[in-house]
């Protein structure tokens, strides 16, 4: 059983997923002109962007929320991370063997504030960091041929948040918080995917380049 589940692991490192980031990707942005924020609690880390940042044509599913001044995003297993009572054996089937993946996309009035777990960092980005990220955040939408906007497929974990089909696979390789890094990496952000799997492999790289709120 252990071999078995090592040559599991292995495959899994080999089929981690395939959105690298060129390494000079930001050589050629201009100076800082927007704002981003990742949030965790301490097992999930997601981004939140503000509404009115979203360029134009893209990300058309914001409309779900026509309230919100801004929008978090993260990303998960497609069976665990809607479900409201998740459990061990979802956990290990959603870590152990790649499965389909969901995009949460939350509104927000107003920006959370960190309280206790929940760690807030902002960061400052250039116009084209802003865009090259809204438009993977954009395509890991799983948007049948023909279709603009995708319909939602279950509730979010609050109130005015759902989850919709991403593209994409979850595995231990291939999780919320490194599908978080590489975005921001797309934005034009020094940071790796490598090593991270828990919330806090990311947030180590990040605290250091975190502007005050």
């Amino acid at each position: 059983m252990l071999l078995r589940l090592l040559s599991l692991l292995l495959l899994l490192a080999g089929c981690a997923s395939g959105d690298s980031v060129p390494a000079d990707i930001a050589a050629r942005d201009g100076p800082p002109a927007r704002t981003l924020h990742v949030i965790s609690n301490g097992w999930h880390a997601g981004i939140i962007l503000a509404r009115s940042d979203l360029p134009v044509g893209l990300l058309p599913e914001a409309a779900d929320f026509p309230a919100a001044a801004w929008l978090e995003f993260g990303w998960g297993d497609r069976e665990y991370y809607p479900n409201p009572r998740p459990t061990m054996g979802m956990a290990l089937a959603a870590g152990l063997t790649p499965t389909p993946a969901v995009l949460h996309i939350a509104g927000r009035a107003a920006l959370p504030e960190a309280d206790g777990k929940l760690e807030i960092l902002r960061f400052r980005i250039s116009e084209a960091g802003l865009r090259r990220l809204v438009e993977r955040i954009d395509a890991a939408m799983e948007r049948p041929a023909g279709q603009d906007r995708l319909v939602s497929i279950a509730p979010g974990l609050y109130e005015t948040s759902l989850f919709y089909p991403a593209r994409g696979e979850f595995h231990l390789f291939n999780t919320c918080n490194s599908w978080v890094a590489r975005k921001l990496a797309w934005a034009g952000l020094p940071v790796s995917d490598s090593g991270v799997t828990m919330a806090e492999d990311l947030m180590v790289q990040l605290r250091p380049l975190a502007v005050p709120r």
